[in-house]
């Protein structure tokens, strides 16, 4: 089964940028995350139409955090991203007939609900700021590259 790895993929981009001391390119974005540019100009425009990054045309321009890391969540990127499903879990049928399925429906439809409200609370609770930090944390252990480029061969 397909994951939806946009979350993950949005977060790390962010990451990198954050670390950037001007625009990235689509392009730079795209290599590393080893995807096509128009990915990233696509998932992008989401979090600029939200005011979390920017982008900027011409010779030397590129993508841009326009906000702070400290009060930029996970949730908010998660939302920004359309609040994709976050379980690839579900009922069998929707409105069912069966007495059965309407009982197992019920108890599952609690625990995804309950589920998905736990992770979505959590997901507010960290910010990219507290990403940057452990990136950091890891870095110093590490002593390896943390260029866009290098990154990737730690």
């Amino acid at each position: 089964m397909k994951r939806d790895s946009r979350l993950s993929g949005v977060l790390h981009v962010l990451l990198h940028m954050a670390e950037m001391d001007g625009p990235v390119t689509s392009e730079a974005l795209a290599r590393a995350m080893q995807t096509n540019p128009v990915v990233i100009r696509r998932i992008m425009a989401g979090l600029r139409d939200q005011g979390y990054v920017r982008a900027e045309k011409g010779h030397g321009g590129g993508w841009t955090i326009a906000c702070d890391l400290e009060t930029l969540t996970l949730r908010n990127i998660y939302d920004a991203l359309g609040a994709p499903g976050l379980f690839a879990l579900g009922n069998r049928t929707e409105s069912p007939g069966c007495l059965v399925e309407q009982a197992v429906n019920a108890a599952l439809e609690q625990a995804f609900g309950e589920a998905e409200a736990l992770l979505l609370a959590r997901l507010g609770d960290v910010t990219l700021a507290a990403l940057s930090a452990d990136f950091h944390e890891r870095l110093a252990a590490h002593r390896g590259p943390h260029r866009l480029e290098d990154a990737h061969a730690a």
